[in-house]
């Protein structure tokens, strides 16, 4: 069935049915995403914008479609920050592709690495230390992007996380009891402000995966797809393959999940907000934290120590 609006060829099908073709299709994906970023104010006038990058299709995207923005508009800058974790065969190609739209389109790059912080890159870490990648990633990547981007004076930190991600990690706290974590998410992240952490933002909050990857292809962003050859480890991995399982028999699951969270997501913000109290500061590293030594700096330590004995 040819495009309604332009009688063309299809290029995807939508959730809703449509049936758009190229050009129709990446109007409708830049307009819901600039949708998003006015409804949930994501970007504002003045605003710095630090996006975390990869060099996949969803940082990739993201990083486009605010840089075109900042072009257009005029009154905010973006620049970009990647994390390479040291992943043979994976990030060191990625990283390629992001430095090469970077340089294309002249956009300051920024990189920091496991290696220079931890003193060794995460396929070693992981050799001889026996810690799970997905345990050092989920906690390093987060506190370096936030640390990096404070320092590099932005106002607000972009990330790619899509449709799909976001719930995967509704229903990754949902099933590990984790409400108060679950309340920090949605479009713009956070319960309580601090003059320490830098609020992420998620552009892409209501794209499916799907369409992100069409997007990044039609516009020609997307390299040679590569998965983190770590991920089948992670918890994460396997309600992915939960929901895409259910989304498959039950189209528009994974729509529901995120409609059903943003309703109540000003209900758990308000809750949280009240209860959570003071916020503390580690007093090894000065980050945020719910604890009193932050968790970034215990897995510092014992990575240190690890890698010291083997």
């Amino acid at each position: 069935m040819p495009c309604k609006r332009c009688k063309t060829s299809p290029v995807i099908t939508l959730q809703s049915g449509n049936q758009p073709c190229k050009n129709c299709f990446i109007k409708y994906f830049e307009k819901k995403v600039g949708k998003t970023i006015r409804e949930h104010k994501l970007v504002e006038k003045n605003d710095k914008v630090a996006i975390a990058v990869s060099g996949g299709k969803d940082s990739l995207t993201i990083l486009s479609i605010l840089h075109n923005l900042s072009l257009r508009k005029k009154d905010f800058e973006v620049f970009a920050i990647l994390i390479d974790e040291g992943i043979s065969g994976y990030r060191d190609k990625t990283r390629i592709d992001a430095e090469e739209f970077c340089k294309k389109n002249d956009i300051k790059l920024n990189v920091f690495s496991y290696k220079d912080e931890l003193g060794a890159p995460l396929d070693e870490i992981i050799k001889k230390t026996g810690i799970s990648g997905c345990t050092v990633c989920g906690i390093m990547r987060r506190s370096m992007l936030n640390i990096a981007a404070r320092k590099l004076g932005a106002t607000k930190l972009a990330t790619g996380h899509n449709l799909d991600d976001e719930a995967q990690s509704v229903l990754m706290n949902y099933m590990r009891n984790n409400m108060e974590v679950t309340a920090r998410l949605g479009p713009i992240t956070g319960i309580k402000r601090d003059k320490q952490f830098i609020r992420r933002i998620k552009p892409l909050y209501f794209m499916p995966e799907k369409e992100v990857t069409a997007y990044s292809f039609l516009k020609e962003l997307l390299g040679k797809y590569s998965e983190c050859p770590y991920a089948d480890q992670s918890y994460r991995n396997d309600v992915r393959d939960l929901l895409n399982g259910f989304e498959q028999k039950h189209p528009g699951t994974k729509y529901a999940i995120i409609a059903s969270f943003m309703e109540i997501l000003p209900t758990l913000k308000e809750k949280y907000a009240q209860e959570s109290g003071k916020i503390n500061h580690c007093p090894k590293c000065e980050e945020p934290t719910s604890g009193i030594i932050c968790k970034r700096c215990q897995l510092v330590a014992q990575i240190k120590e690890k890698l010291a004995k083997s």
